[in-house]
């Protein structure tokens, strides 16, 4: 490294520090929502070998949450190789991610901000600024310390360092040299953040923002500057073709997605209201506007439906406006609001995904931080405070930034403390409501202790979340089975289940609530048998269920009841959706050896190929 470097990888190491540390409040934790899938239930990175062949499988096997994202998968296997299912090593992983991407930030800023004309020591100075800012905010601790969204961290990562080597590539086409290796390592970088997350395929977004604002195409060479400029003109109709003619047909649907609530055309509309939403957050960090559940969030149904629709969508059109103005006087301002809106382009765009995550901020925030930042910057020179008073504005900012950020890591040090904070933060949200009875059961030792020392609290927490959000099942169904441990469950509360049942609408969360009843009937809880096959085939006859789905109901009443009478027709149906699958052997099998060699041989007829279609079951309590 030359000698001009080392102060500044000093310092970035420093920022990489201080990055880490308000994250390590949020320790030990546990694992929360998605993790439980994607990593605690996830045998196939369940790593007991490091050896070449083992990596392998892993990179070889599709995860839950998508093809593209082995090199998390991959490091979610050596967490466990090193550590088994413990939480707090899993996030210690996910801190040092994040410091390495503070880190490389700040070399990424100082590139930037000298391609946009910065002098040297000043450039070094307000990148690590930048970098503590983005790095220190409150909104990157559910990216940092949910663990599942190592995948979006990751992806930053390598998406960090492939802007870092597109500008020093550019840096070196405007001095006359080819540029071509750092070009080559962008694309490089590029690949392994396809790796890790497909919204990472924005890159080339990130780098015409860059062109737009910054660059400007220039280059020693002006050969060179024609080719960029048409590479980026064919690049962008491509990528319009592409949008229009495959992703729009493939992805747009004119009535609700599957599991939601809302169409193509309502999630459009609500998105203005949830980038707004992000934008407060970032601006007014208060943990307290942070709930990290976002399902109370309700979908625009119109322009004036909710009324703040428009101005929304005013806000929005009216920031990229202004960006574009103000790219040649402004282009780092302009070059954060790109950024931003750009990095929300997948996730806020056709395809069915929630309406709103935290964790879609954490490359986005980069824009932001580069926006008020650059306001800044101007405001301290038209002003000219003193050196020991800007020092001390950005201390108290910074400062302000990594309290904020500790208190909400804090929050996340048990699933009890989370889940009370996101019910204080979100009163309306069902799933903050059942995360909290359900943290509260499993502190006290689930269905194995009785009794359960916290299961009034539990259920206090249920009763809640029934009169916060009326059009949740899960805690309702959960209300159901505490009071059944606890001995006072009534026919009036299965009454309140089953009517609300066939009535709320069949959302994911929703349909997958009267497994709930299943899932704590086979671990022993006295569940009203005809209650619950009640429940089941309501479920069946307003859903659609699929072979995993069907099995598992299956398997649960087998372990409930012990007879598999009541599960045949689950396990038929299963077979039938599934021609092929090797579950059929397995369960014919197991039936012999429990005796039932007629249930086999039916088995076994459901998974000839030539078998017909089943028709839906009613099964008797």
């Amino acid at each position: 490294m030359p000698a001009t470097h080392r102060p500044f990888a000093l310092a970035s190491l420093v920022v990489a520090l201080i990055a880490s540390l308000p994250y390590c409040f949020g320790l030990p934790g546990m694992f929360v929502f998605d993790d439980i899938p994607n990593i605690v239930n996830n045998g196939s990175i369940h790593l007991t070998r490091l050896d070449a062949r083992s990596l392998l499988d892993v990179l070889a096997t599709t995860q839950v949450s998508g093809a593209m994202r082995g090199l998390p998968a991959l490091s979610f296997a050596l967490d466990y190789w090193r550590a088994g299912a413990d939480p707090a090593s899993f996030r210690a992983t996910n801190i040092v991610i994040h410091a390495l991407t503070a880190c490389a930030l700040a070399w990424m800023f100082r590139a930037l901000l000298r391609a946009a004309g910065m002098n040297g020591r000043r450039a070094c100075t307000t990148a690590c600024l930048l970098a503590l800012a983005w790095a220190l905010h409150p909104l990157q601790v559910s990216a940092v310390l949910y663990v599942v969204q190592r995948m979006q961290t990751m992806g930053t990562l390598f998406l960090v360092l492939a802007l870092l080597a597109y500008l020093q590539a550019r840096g070196a086409q405007m001095q006359g040299l080819s540029g071509r290796p750092g070009l080559l390592v962008c694309a490089l970088l590029w690949g392994l953040a396809l790796g890790c997350k497909e919204d990472s395929v924005l890159l080339p977004a990130y780098t015409l923002a860059l062109e737009l604002t910054v660059l400007r195409f220039a280059a020693a060479d002006a050969g060179v500057a024609r080719t960029l400029r048409r590479g980026y003109r064919v690049a962008v109709l491509a990528g319009v073709a592409a949008y229009m003619f495959w992703v729009i047909p493939h992805y747009w649907h004119w009535e609700a997605y599957s599991g939601r609530d809302f169409s193509t055309w309502e999630r459009l509309l609500t998105q203005p209201r949830v980038l707004c939403m992000y934008l407060w957050e970032i601006l007014l960090p208060l943990p307290r506007h942070m709930p990290f559940f976002y399902d109370w969030v309700q979908p625009s149904r119109g322009l004036l439906h909710p009324w703040t629709t428009l101005p929304a969508l005013a806000v929005v059109l009216g920031l990229l406006a202004l960006a574009l103005r103000l790219r040649s006087r402004q282009p780092l301002f302009a070059l954060g609001v790109l950024l931003f809106f750009g990095a929300h382009f997948i996730a806020s765009n056709v395809v069915g995904l929630e309406l709103a995550f935290e964790h879609r901020n954490h490359f986005a925030l980069i824009g932001v931080v580069l926006a008020v930042g650059s306001l800044l910057v101007e405001a301290g020179q038209r002003l000219s405070p003193r050196p020991l008073v800007q020092a001390g504005v950005c201390t108290v900012l910074l400062a302000a930034l990594g309290s904020a950020t500790a208190i909400r890591a804090h929050d996340w040090r048990s699933n009890v403390s989370l889940a009370r904070a996101s019910t204080q933060a979100a009163p309306g949200s069902a799933r903050a409501w059942i995360e909290l009875c359900d943290a509260y059961f499993s502190a006290g030792g689930g269905v194995q202790v009785r009794p359960n020392p916290h299961l009034d609290d539990a259920i206090g927490a249920c009763a809640s979340g029934v009169d916060a959000a009326p059009g949740s099942l899960n805690s309702l169904v959960l209300l159901t089975v505490l009071k059944t441990v606890r001995g006072d469950v009534s026919a009036q509360d299965w009454a309140r289940l089953q009517a609300r049942l066939k009535t709320a609408r069949m959302s994911w969360d929703n349909a997958r609530a009267p497994l709930i009843l299943t899932h704590y009937a086979s671990l022993g809880v006295p569940l009203d048998r005809p209650q619950v096959l009640q429940a089941l085939a309501t479920l069946d006859r307003r859903t659609t269920l699929g072979p995993s789905q069907l099995a598992y109901i299956g398997d649960s009443l087998v372990k409930a009841w012990s007879e598999p009478e009541l599960a045949m027709p689950y396990y038929l149906r299963a077979i039938r959706l599934a021609p092929g699958d090797p579950f059929a052997d397995e369960l014919a099998r197991e039936l012999r050896d429990q005796g039932r060699p007629d249930l086999a041989r039916e088995i076994e007829q459901a998974g000839r190929p030539a078998n017909p279609s089943v028709t839906p079951m009613q099964p008797s309590p």
